[in-house]
């Protein structure tokens, strides 16, 4: 159902399951989400829910590639500042871990290798090219744009829920933060610094 055919009181139901889902696709996953759940907690009916989105799974993915274009919205790349850039990634996972969560999901139900989503449905040609870019404006080392932002978001991420030594929480002291952003944008000045030439 298109959202412009939707009524005030229609988009705030679709934005409640919306809402509703997120979280349990995070905390359960797209198999262990429960449907009934969902629309009890958003005080709709399942009818409505696959009126909206079709199944389940067309809800996760509506879910999934919202998250997706959210991250770039808010954390749009600054190749020429990519220590910001890890930094502010940071900050957004601290703020919404269950992004992290569902990208997680995504992988270990779906696409156990290779990218997260099919070539038609990727969002980093932007970010490729501003690497690039930057590249070629001698401010980032040589090297596949795509691994260096691999490289990068994966440091941004040592910290977030996917890490298997420790999650961090926006509970914490904003001083073990600030130690974190700076030793994050430390760690990503250096790996992407351009070597300097060899003499001899």
């Amino acid at each position: 159902m298109a959202d412009k055919l939707l009524t005030s009181r229609g988009a705030a139901t679709r934005q409640r399951i919306l809402d509703v889902a997120t979280q349990e696709f995070a905390e359960h996953g797209i198999a262990g989400a429960r449907i009934e759940r969902i629309v009890a907690a958003a005080r709709t009916n399942k009818a409505q829910l696959y009126g909206y989105f079709g199944s389940k799974e067309g809800l996760f993915d509506a879910i999934f590639f919202g998250s997706l274009e959210r991250i770039m919205t808010v954390v749009p790349i600054d190749a020429t500042d990519l220590a910001d850039w890890a930094v502010r990634l940071y900050d957004e996972y601290l703020r919404r871990p269950d992004l992290i969560r569902l990208a997680t999901w995504a992988r270990l139900e779906r696409r156990p290798t290779g990218h997260l989503v099919d070539d038609s449905d990727r969002v980093d040609d932007a970010k490729l090219r501003a690497i690039a870019d930057a590249q070629a404006a001698g401010l980032v080392r040589p090297g596949d744009p795509f691994d260096l932002m691999a490289m990068v978001i994966a440091m941004s991420m040592a910290w977030s829920p996917v890490s298997n030594v420790y999650a961090a929480s926006d509970q914490e002291p904003p001083e073990l933060h600030e130690q974190r952003r700076a030793l994050l944008r430390d760690s990503v000045q250096r790996v992407i610094k351009v070597p300097c030439p060899q003499v001899g």
